[in-house]
């Protein structure tokens, strides 16, 4: 165990504007949920080459576009449940959609199509997020209703230029969010139901070895959900239904505690802002993008959303 790190409160960057708020609409992804019905709920975060933030609304099949100077449009309306969002280097984006595997999304003119909708002759359990290699080979997380009583969740590898993904993993509980290293020798992997960041080591040959438990966490509602890497290997975690955002060193050590000044669904994060040391997070709950800055000393950040 280590000693609780310095703890900072993020400012409230922007939120979803009344009028893009769809109040007393029913959708399937409400199906089985208790509470209030939400009227959006926030994923995906990810800034194009421009200093656009781009995030996916789930519950109502939403792409959302927030300029820098925080106006707000619907790009694309589409029958599904988007919730991961990268952007590949030739401009195009991936959605991953529990509902309908992954999507290929142009966003220039808001059309969404199929890009993966299921694995070889078997389906998804519920497609969760992203992350592109820098060679274009797209890694994502297969999570449905995995948890500790079934942990059957995977994590896929779509190559560049393949038909077909393949599971690196078949036994995650609940696989979320995920990075990977610069070098693309490790990916890390938020196992929500563990409460825990998996490591995974690739091989030259693209095998894995050796996965094992990187960071143990505690407490929250859920579990660690999104991440982000600087280039030094820091990961910020968003710990969904505790209200916070923690940062670790590469060796695991908690740097920063984030806390929200919003609701406890601190659900995802990406970098962005100048040199990309700004630090944005979804509240998912309150409909809100909260921002602060990561001054790590010597740390020049880059984005994995």
């Amino acid at each position: 165990m280590y000693a609780a790190p310095p703890s900072v409160t993020a400012e409230v960057y922007t939120e979803v504007p009344e009028g893009l708020r769809l109040r007393g609409r029913s959708s399937e992804w409400l199906y089985g949920r208790g509470g209030a019905s939400p009227d959006s709920f926030l994923e995906g975060p990810c800034f194009d080459r421009i200093g656009n933030l781009w995030l996916t609304d789930i519950v109502f099949g939403r792409i959302f576009r927030v300029t820098p100077a925080g106006e707000w449009s619907v790009i694309a309306e589409y029958d599904g449940e988007p919730n991961g969002l990268a952007f590949h280097r030739e401009g195009w984006a991936t959605i991953t959609d529990a509902k309908r595997g992954l999507l290929r999304l142009n966003p220039e003119t808001g059309e969404v199509s199929p890009l993966l909708p299921r694995a070889r002759r078997e389906g998804f359990r519920g497609v969760n997020d992203c992350t592109f290699a820098k060679n274009g080979d797209l890694f994502f997380t297969d999570q449905g209703q995995t948890g500790l009583q079934d942990p059957a969740g995977r994590v896929y590898r779509l190559r560049a230029g393949a038909s077909q993904a393949d599971a690196l993993i078949s036994n995650v509980p609940s696989p979320n969010g995920l990075v990977l290293t610069g070098d693309a020798h490790t990916l890390y992997v938020a196992a929500t139901r563990d409460n825990a960041i998996w490591r995974v080591p690739i091989t030259e040959d693209g095998g894995i070895i050796r996965v094992g438990r990187f960071i143990a966490m505690s407490g929250g509602l859920a579990g660690p959900d999104g991440m982000a890497m600087d280039v030094e290997g820091n990961i910020a975690v968003a710990h969904a239904g505790m209200g916070s955002v923690w940062i670790f060193s590469r060796l695991g050590e908690p740097l920063l505690r984030i806390r929200s000044p919003r609701g406890l669904a601190t659900t995802n994060v990406c970098f962005g802002g100048p040199e990309n040391c700004d630090l944005f997070i979804t509240e998912s709950d309150s409909g809100s993008v909260l921002r602060t800055r990561w001054t790590h000393p010597g740390a020049v950040l880059f984005s994995h959303c």
